[in-house]
């Protein structure tokens, strides 16, 4: 699946994404605030959690798992993002461009894959309020958090299994970081060819779990409606906050991996305003929406500011 250009050894890559940014410094100080925040947001709700034993259950071991994803998926490319723009050093060596490529896919794998398992938690504490602690202790739960992350891994595998063999004929990154598109695009292969198989695959990931969170929902509603009127007003009020990070993740997510494979055009700023938003995105809006909507959390945060 080669053509007959002539292949050169890579040391480094130069990105070129941003190029055409009429501001960069100002673009690179927007993006290094907004990641300061996310990491910092997300911290504080693992450090709540991890510190406060009256939290150390279910609900909260998975929304410090998401904490943790969330600090690694936006880590994988907005320190390189910044440095580009900021600093205006656009090269990156070859290593850490293909570890970033698979940081980058397992942040986004990863995802999925916490906020399917979050759907199927609500699922579990609506339909079974009362076996619920019995059904998934805190045990259960790290096990199945240990069990995603090998998942994730895994599936990622696939990302630089593919593109470590081929032989690469530019050094150049179209993109703005090392994504897979990028890296494959500087080969000497068939791009199509290639994209067309990492599409099947993300295509399978994205409807198995958007699916399984579908049909924890369903479940939800079932359950909702046979329901007291304060039992249901308690239960939307539990899922909106997942409601929301769903939203925020699988919407700009469709359409990158989706739509543009089934003929939908993206210009490069579209396309680098889609990726800044959804690795900057999701990981900005978690922390606020679960430290603001978790009882729990909401209220140590406003027990440490009256101290203050």
């Amino acid at each position: 699946m080669t053509s007959n250009n002539t292949s050169i050894k890579i040391t480094e890559f130069i990105i070129s994404g941003f190029d055409s940014v009429n501001m960069p410094v100002a673009v690179g100080v927007v993006i290094l605030i907004v990641y300061v925040v996310c990491c910092l947001a997300n911290i504080i709700n693992i450090l709540f959690i991890v510190y406060d034993k009256k939290l150390h259950k279910p609900m909260y071991l998975l929304i410090c798992n998401l904490a943790v994803v969330d600090i690694l998926y936006t880590s994988s490319a907005s320190p390189t993002m910044i440095r580009t723009l900021v600093a205006g050093v656009k090269t990156i060596s070859y290593v850490p461009c293909l570890i970033q490529m698979f940081a980058f896919n397992f942040g986004a794998i990863k995802e999925t894959l916490a906020l399917s398992v979050m759907a199927f938690d609500r699922l579990l504490a609506i339909s079974c309020p009362f076996q619920y602690h019995s059904y998934l202790t805190n045990g259960r739960t790290l096990v199945l958090i240990f069990i995603l992350w090998v998942v994730g891994c895994c599936l990622t595998a696939v990302f630089p299994a593919t593109v470590i063999p081929l032989p690469h004929c530019y050094s150049v990154l179209k993109y703005a970081f090392c994504d897979y598109p990028a890296l494959i695009r500087t080969t000497c292969a068939d791009h199509e060819y290639y994209f067309n198989m990492i599409a099947i695959i993300i295509f399978i990931i994205l409807f198995v779990t958007f699916s399984f969170i579908c049909l924890s929902y369903f479940g939800i509603i079932f359950f909702v409606k046979v329901s007291s009127s304060s039992d249901k007003k308690k239960m939307s009020s539990t899922c909106l906050s997942h409601l929301i990070v769903v939203t925020c993740y699988y919407f700009p997510v469709f359409v990158l991996s989706i739509l543009t494979r089934l003929g939908v055009v993206l210009s490069l700023q579209e396309r680098n305003g889609l990726i800044v938003g959804l690795f900057l995105g999701p990981p900005l809006v978690n922390p606020f929406v679960y430290c603001l909507r978790t009882k729990e959390i909401k209220y140590k945060i406003l027990k440490l500011f009256t101290k203050c």
